[in-house]
C-alpha cells in the first residue's frame, strides 16, 4: 500500500463504526467512511470535541453540523522537492472538504519524477483530467511542469485557481479549462497536441457541463485508449486513481499495461491509504495505477 504519511496539517486520528475522526489543521471533523465497518471504542477526546460532523441520511446524502468551525481555512503540504502547497478548505456537499489528502502519496511520486526530468533540461507538459480543486495540478506545476487542468465544474476550477494563488503559483504555466474530459481529449487528438504525462482522477459517476454521463466501469478504459493517442513518444508517467471498490489495483495495472505497454516503462498499482495515528491502522482510500518511464 502507498501511504500518504508525510502530512503535518492533516491526520486521521481514529475511525470506528462507519466514521473517521480527522484533524484538518486546527479543526476536528467527523465524516462517514464506508470502509470503516469495525466497531471499536471511541476513546479519543476529539469524538466529543469535534468542530464539524457530517451526518449521513438513511435516504441518501446528509448534512453538516458545525461547532465553532470557520466557513473556510487553509492547510499546507510540503512536497519532497522542497516546495510547499496551500489548500483552501470548506465543508460542502456530500461530506467533502475540497481535498483528498491520501493523494499526497501520488503527489510525492510524480513531483519528484518531474523535478528530475526538468533538472535534465526536459520540458514537461502534464494533462490533469477530472482535476477537482487542483492538488495534482499544483504539485506538478511546483515541480516545474506546464499543466493543463480540466474539470467539468466551474466552481471547482475557480477553487483550484485560489489554491494556486495561495501556493505562490499564480504565474505558473497552468491552463485552466471547464470542459468534459472525454470531449477535451478527443479534440486534442484532432488538434495533434501531445503531453508528457497524464493524470486522471475520475469519479465513479458524474455528469459533464452539458449533462454528459460518466460511469467509470463503462467509460474509463475507452478514455485511457484515447489518452494514449495524445501522449508523447517517450511519456514520463501516467497515473489513474480510483475510489470505486470494483476497480482493484490489478485492474488498474491491466488497463494501463494493455494500452501503453511496458516496453519503455514499468506499470505498478496499489491501494493508497492514510495512517490512523491512535492505533497504527491504515485507512484504505481507493487505489492507484502508475506507469513510469525507464531510462529518462
Amino acid at each position: 500500500m502507498w501511504l500518504a504519511d508525510q502530512w503535518n496539517d492533516y491526520e486521521v486520528i481514529d475511525c470506528s463504526k462507519g466514521e473517521k475522526l480527522e484533524r484538518w489543521g486546527d479543526y476536528l471533523l467527523v465524516r462517514p467512511d464506508p470502509q470503516v465497518i469495525w466497531d471499536t471504542p471511541k476513546k479519543e477526546t476529539g469524538w466529543r470535541k469535534m468542530n464539524g460532523h457530517y451526518h449521513r441520511s438513511s435516504k441518501g446524502g446528509g448534512e453538516w453540523e458545525f461547532f465553532q468551525l470557520p466557513k473556510e481555512w487553509t492547510i499546507q503540504y510540503s512536497l519532497p522537492i522542497n516546495k510547499k502547497l496551500t489548500f483552501h478548505l470548506k465543508p460542502f456537499s456530500f461530506k467533502h472538504t475540497g481535498l483528498f489528502p491520501e493523494q499526497a502519496a501520488n503527489w510525492n511520486w510524480f513531483s519528484q519524477l518531474i523535478a528530475d526530468a526538468v533538472s535534465k533540461g526536459r520540458q514537461v507538459k502534464v494533462l490533469n483530467l477530472f482535476a477537482y480543486t487542483g492538488g495534482a495540478t499544483l504539485a506538478a506545476a511546483a515541480a516545474g511542469a506546464s499543466v493543463t487542468h480540466v474539470d467539468a465544474s466551474k466552481g471547482m476550477v475557480t477553487w483550484a485557481k485560489e489554491n494556486a494563488i495561495s501556493s505562490g503559483l499564480k504565474d505558473a504555466p497552468i491552463r485552466w479549462l471547464v470542459d468534459d474530459c472525454v470531449k477535451f481529449v478527443e479534440r486534442e487528438i484532432r488538434r495533434g497536441n501531445h503531453y508528457d504525462a497524464i493524470i486522471m482522477d475520475p469519479p465513479s459517476y458524474g455528469r459533464g457541463p452539458k449533462g454528459e454521463i460518466w460511469k467509470i466501469e463503462e467509460s474509463v478504459y475507452p478514455l485511457i485508449q484515447l489518452c494514449s493517442q495524445i501522449l508523447t513518444d517517450n511519456p514520463l508517467f501516467f497515473l489513474i486513481n480510483s475510489y470505486t471498490t470494483g476497480l482493484q489495483p490489478a485492474v488498474l495495472s491491466y488497463m494501463i499495461s494493455t494500452v501503453l505497454g511496458t516496453a519503455n516503462g514499468t506499470v505498478t498499482a496499489s491501494e493508497i491509504g492514510l495512517p490512523v495515528s491512535s492505533n497504527g491502522l491504515v485507512l484504505p482510500c481507493g487505489a492507484s495505477g502508475r506507469y513510469e518511464a525507464t531510462g529518462i
